[in-house]
């Protein structure tokens, strides 16, 4: 338990009341007003108000307000909370049950809430950092409203950092590049902005002390950026890396690529999709780039991190510049559909080895022409099973390498019209 005397965070101090008060978020103020009694999920990423606004959601509704961590809590506390709720609900009074982190919350303990919820004993209020659509079950979903939080702008950022300075009556002792470096710090969260401005009044208090940027960069020592290596985050990045990739986008895809690796994402996760994306997308029209991104996977596991982030750089270059080509990949796609759908269907019998006297007399190899000894090296054999017919399953694009290979495949595409004719 804290200690009554103990001084509180600067970001519990100037926790807002009300909705006017609260900053940012404009878009979830103007819908709050039709929910007065429904259930919702606050989802955003951390310090863009979440609890807060729950607590003034409880405040502003008049119910009786409930928190509790998803973390902490179970099945246990939520009975005896329910059934303190049921006698306030006897009495006319709602509960506002706030569930921090309610992503945390395994299926049973979710299921848990859907009684008290449905009978509306409980309004409840959830927040949480991850996409309720995979954190959440279906039924919990069904019951709720789902509000998304985004990051705060620099411009709301500035005014809780001018908030804070009302609070300690004076400026702040950075400079003007110190305290723009604040803002971009922050990266969109305003609890870690009060933060930074508590830890800068505990070093500046009473002094003429101005702290400049780098001064200020050591202080903080160099805070990652808000990334979530498990969640949302982690998946929008990589999809943001691989279409930039695609779209053939190479400062984006390098950007991106700073993002995560800045962010503390594993290199090897990168370097295995990278690997994904150099047979998926750029494939045959440039196929010296598989063995490109094997061989800065082996470059990174040599020399590690930040050595290493050069060759995974040089990778991300080469396939965002590289001609791309998804006709193996859609090959791949057509054939294992076209064997799905064929079943167990046996190869032509010229195709089949003979080699005993019995699969001989059956017709093992009869007819079998060895392409070698034809002329251009060339036998037009058909190799598909008859029922299957000849379908196309790989058609090569104009494009890098990939116009070589669509000529030659044309070229025995005449010399199988002109056999059959």
């Amino acid at each position: 338990m804290m200690n009554d005397d103990m001084p509180r965070p600067l970001a519990d101090l100037l926790r807002p009341q009300t909705l006017d008060g609260f900053v940012g978020q404009v878009q979830i103020k103007d819908r709050l007003a039709s929910l007065a009694s429904s259930s919702v999920i606050l989802w955003g990423p951390p310090g863009t108000g979440k609890t807060t606004l729950a607590r003034i959601i409880g405040i502003e509704s008049g119910q009786f307000f409930v928190a509790i961590s998803a973390v902490f809590d179970g099945v246990a506390e939520l009975r005896r909370i329910f059934a303190d709720a049921k006698t306030r609900y006897e009495q006319n009074q709602q509960t506002l049950l706030f569930v921090d982190e309610i992503h945390r919350f395994n299926k049973a303990q979710q299921d848990a809430l859907l009684p008290a919820v449905e009978s509306g004993m409980i309004r409840l209020v959830g927040a949480t950092t991850e996409n309720p659509s995979f954190s959440l079950n279906n039924a919990l979903l069904s019951r709720t409203q789902v509000l998304v939080l985004t990051p705060l702008s620099l411009s709301e950022l500035e005014d809780i950092l001018k908030r804070a300075e009302a609070h300690y009556g004076h400026r702040l002792g950075v400079s003007d590049e110190a305290r723009a470096s604040m803002l971009n710090m922050a990266d969109g969260d305003g609890r870690y902005l009060l933060n930074m401005a508590e830890i800068v009044e505990t070093e500046t208090h009473g002094t003429d002390t101005v702290i400049e940027a780098p001064e200020l960069l050591n202080l903080m020592s160099n805070r990652m950026l808000n990334y979530d290596k498990t969640g949302d985050e982690h998946y929008n990045l990589i999809s943001a890396l691989h279409k930039s990739l695609r779209a053939s986008d190479c400062d984006a895809a390098l950007y991106w690529l700073a993002r995560m690796l800045q962010g503390g994402e594993d290199a090897h996760y990168i370097l295995r999709r990278l690997t994904r994306f150099a047979s998926e997308d750029v494939g045959l029209a440039a196929p010296e780039a598989v063995g490109k991104a094997i061989s800065a996977w082996q470059s990174y596991e040599r020399l590690g991190s930040p050595e290493g982030d050069l060759a995974i750089a040089e990778l991300v270059i080469f396939l965002a510049t590289a001609p791309k080509s998804n006709s193996a990949y859609m090959a791949w796609k057509a054939a294992s559909r076209l064997a799905s759908q064929t079943g167990a269907v046996a190869p032509p019998k010229h195709i089949l080895n003979a080699p005993t006297a019995l699969m001989k007399g059956l017709g093992y190899g009869k007819g079998y022409r060895y392409d070698h000894d034809e002329p251009n090296g060339f036998s037009a054999m058909n190799c598909f099973p008859d029922s299957v017919g000849r379908p196309q399953l790989y058609k090569p694009k104009e494009i890098g390498f990939e116009r070589d290979v669509a000529k030659r495949v044309a070229y025995w595409n005449r010399l199988r019209q002109d056999t059959s004719d």
